[in-house]
């Protein structure tokens, strides 16, 4: 016989008036021009920078059915100014070769000392190949270029 079911307290819902909003609401489709997503900033190459945080609110697609109210939803987007974004920075050499060595210390096998383009498993210590014989396949491994002979100048 199922158990019966625990009656759940409904979540209370706190609804604020859309024109008492702190921030301008916007519709998907009526958002006006000069104002993004951070995904968008991303995609154009820019960073928030100078917005000092977000200037309106994308409305989720559930309130679009409720235009009286102002939207609280998670999944609703905050909009920025692209007037005020900055290029985004590109990572100097040291900082490249930084990552690139963290990465190598993941990626690289204790045991054989080769390295995946994958980050091995903490819990093994190992490649499976070094754990259980299992064999690696030839494109999970990555090949280092061959050194470069020193060559006189002259």
């Amino acid at each position: 016989m199922p158990r019966p079911r625990k009656k759940r307290r409904r979540r209370e819902v706190i609804r604020v008036p859309r024109s008492d909003a702190a921030l301008p609401e916007y519709d998907r489709s009526t958002v006006a021009e000069g104002l993004v997503t951070r995904r968008q900033l991303r995609d154009m190459g820019l960073s928030p920078g100078g917005n000092d945080g977000p200037v309106a609110i994308l409305r989720c697609r559930l309130c679009a059915t409720r235009p009286q109210w102002s939207c609280r939803h998670p999944t609703r987007g905050y909009l920025l100014r692209v007037d005020l974004a900055k290029p985004k920075r590109t990572p100097t050499l040291a900082q490249e070769w930084a990552l690139d060595q963290a990465m190598a210390a993941r990626q690289t096998c204790d045991e054989c000392g080769r390295r995946f383009y994958i980050c091995l498993s903490k819990k093994l210590g190992c490649c499976l190949e070094c754990f259980d014989g299992t064999p690696a396949d030839p494109s999970s491994l990555m090949t280092l270029p061959a050194p470069v002979a020193h060559r006189p100048a002259a």
